[in-house]
């Protein structure tokens, strides 16, 4: 840890600075790419560090500035900001401006917090409600254990995460699609269930909720849901082809805005932007293109792993 006096603004303003890079031109740039489809798995991590280290650098970027005045290293003046809150005086270098910063560093970490842990009980409960009704308004699939049927017309299919998690049908993607297809389609709702994708889910959304003041909050939930359903392609794909899983996806798409996209209930996206994504999907398995270069792969890991290190080490070492 540094006793610089100045190194506490220098950090601040480094973090400053990357806070900003991360929630705007960062995210834009990697939701404009090409690569995240043929590598998904590799994307998504790039995603969850910038989320990560944008939340990390704008409340370290506060909390440095606002420290400044309180002592000569960062535990020093986490403990003299600590004594001067319930004990004074202030020291005679604290200004209000430090006090807002604190403050809003404070804030900040509760308003990110405390989204995610809504977020997530309303998620829950939402899931919750929804098995409650299937109950009443499905029917078990006979010889395919955990799977429902509604009936309903438009082909539909998506997974409900919980205590007993199922994959939920519709009467119209059954009539839709041939038994191999069918099949595809849930070996791709079942990759959704274990890999446990409605958790990182979950955390986007409460970005978005958090921070709506940034477009690129949607930008970013809209790719990492594509990002994720690619991923299950790629684990539904290795029983059952790229040909069989493609058909299934564009028969679903010819239903036309109507017909419900192969995803979760609730989906609040626009016919438009759900056919786009399907028809993302039926070209990333049919052009047969999915690999990325290694000079491109160890850039994403390298820069994965410092946006992951760089910010908690820049706040500590201040």
């Amino acid at each position: 840890m540094s006793t610089d006096p100045a190194a506490p603004l220098a950090g601040a303003i480094f973090l400053g600075a990357l806070a900003v890079a991360l929630a705007w031109p960062v995210p834009l740039l990697l939701a404009r790419a090409k690569w995240p489809s043929a590598a998904p798995t590799l994307a998504l991590a790039l995603w969850q560090s910038i989320a990560l280290a944008g939340g990390i650098s704008m409340i370290g970027s506060l909390l440095l500035a606002g420290l400044e005045p309180f002592g000569d290293d960062l535990w020093s003046r986490i403990g003299g900001a600590w004594a001067s809150l319930f004990h004074g005086p202030l020291p005679h270098a604290v200004s209000l401006l430090n006090a807002f910063l604190l403050s809003a560093a404070v804030l900040l970490t509760a308003h990110l917090v405390l989204n995610l842990a809504l977020t997530s009980v309303r998620s829950r409960n939402q899931r919750h409600r929804h098995m409650e009704l299937l109950r009443l308004l499905s029917s078990p699939l006979p010889d395919v254990p955990s799977t429902r049927v509604i009936d309903h017309p438009a082909p539909a299919a998506y997974c409900l995460p919980g205590a007993r998690s199922v994959t939920v049908l519709s009467e119209g993607m059954i009539e839709l699609l041939s038994p191999a297809e069918l099949d595809a389609v849930v070996a791709h709702e079942r990759a959704h269930l274990r890999q446990k994708h409605h958790l990182l889910l979950d955390a986007f959304r409460s970005w978005k909720r958090s921070l709506p003041w940034f477009p690129i909050a949607t930008r970013a939930q809209d790719a990492v849901a594509l990002l994720i359903e690619m991923l299950a392609d790629d684990t539904a794909r290795r029983t059952s082809g790229d040909a069989v899983l493609a058909e299934a996806i564009r028969l679903v798409d010819a239903t036309g805005p109507a017909g419900a996209a192969l995803g979760a209930p609730k989906d609040r996206r626009t016919p438009e932007q759900r056919r786009a994504a399907l028809v993302a999907r039926e070209e990333r398995l049919t052009d047969g293109r999915r690999t990325v270069g290694p000079l491109l792969r160890t850039s994403v890991v390298v820069a994965t792993v410092l946006l992951v290190v760089v910010p908690p080490l820049v706040i500590l070492l201040s």
